[in-house]
């Protein structure tokens, strides 16, 4: 049986549709490349949309799917894309349909076995899975000593264990497909001080940390990130390694 859903993001959909990073164009472009067809992609625990919007320039057709309603409605809309509310392990998509399945910084909170077995029943043969995720983002030496207090001193005992994937770039994630080999990734955007604000409000522990104590542990560090900061009103670079898994049927 699937493990229950842990919806750790719809009490701030509209802020994580905002704030979350772009991922990089130039992956959409790789996952295309290496798909025989290109006709249906599936984007699970699409979350904001950001991926499948990507993915619209590849394929026919791309079905988004979310198991938060909330995350659904905050969605960015597009031609070529179906929203749908539904979990990972059971998506309703038809049998044998789809070219690629993609994952955007989710698998982790899946039931891997019942996802796999989900995915072994809607991809077409040669079909492409891939799943990928991002840790901490760097910036520059001061910030990234204050973010990292805050991840892991502050808010060390409100990460769900499943972050445990996540650190480690899923490198322990075996599937029974054939793997593939891809090259590597990484975000990048340019930042004010109120969009990293933002940002690091949306984490998962953040929003839990505020439901059992009353107040946004991000407040602790603000101060320090102003410091950090220096003018506040430049812009500075911000960088995330992505972590690329990818998979032929």
């Amino acid at each position: 049986m699937s493990k229950a859903f842990k919806d750790y993001f719809s009490g701030h959909a509209q802020e994580y549709s905002q704030y979350r990073p772009k991922y990089p164009a130039e992956l959409f472009s790789y996952l295309a490349s290496i798909s025989s067809e290109h006709k249906i992609a599936w984007d699970c625990a699409t979350g904001n949309g950001q991926s499948a919007v990507f993915l619209t320039d590849h394929f026919a057709e791309v079905i988004a799917t979310d198991a938060s309603k909330t995350q659904i409605q905050n969605a960015t809309s597009k031609s070529g894309i179906t929203y749908q509310v539904a979990t990972a392990e059971n998506s309703h998509i038809e049998s044998n349909s789809i070219d690629l399945v993609t994952v955007a910084q989710a698998f982790h909170w899946f039931d891997q076995d019942a996802f796999a077995s989900e995915v072994d029943r809607v991809l077409k043969k040669q079909g492409i899975l891939a799943i990928w995720t991002y840790n901490l983002l760097s910036i520059n030496p001061e910030l990234d000593t204050v973010i990292h207090h805050l991840y892991e001193n502050i808010l060390g005992d409100y990460w769900a264990f499943e972050r445990g994937l996540v650190e480690s770039g899923y490198k322990e994630v075996q599937l029974p497909f054939e793997a593939i080999e891809t090259p590597e990734f990484q975000m990048s955007t340019e930042w004010n001080l109120s969009q990293l604000i933002g940002y690091l409000c949306t984490w998962s522990a953040v929003n839990k940390y505020q439901q059992e104590q009353g107040n946004n542990p991000v407040e602790a560090i603000y101060d320090d990130i102003l410091k950090a900061w220096g003018n506040v009103d430049q812009i500075l670079s911000v960088r995330w390694p992505l972590s690329v898994k990818v998979w032929r049927f």
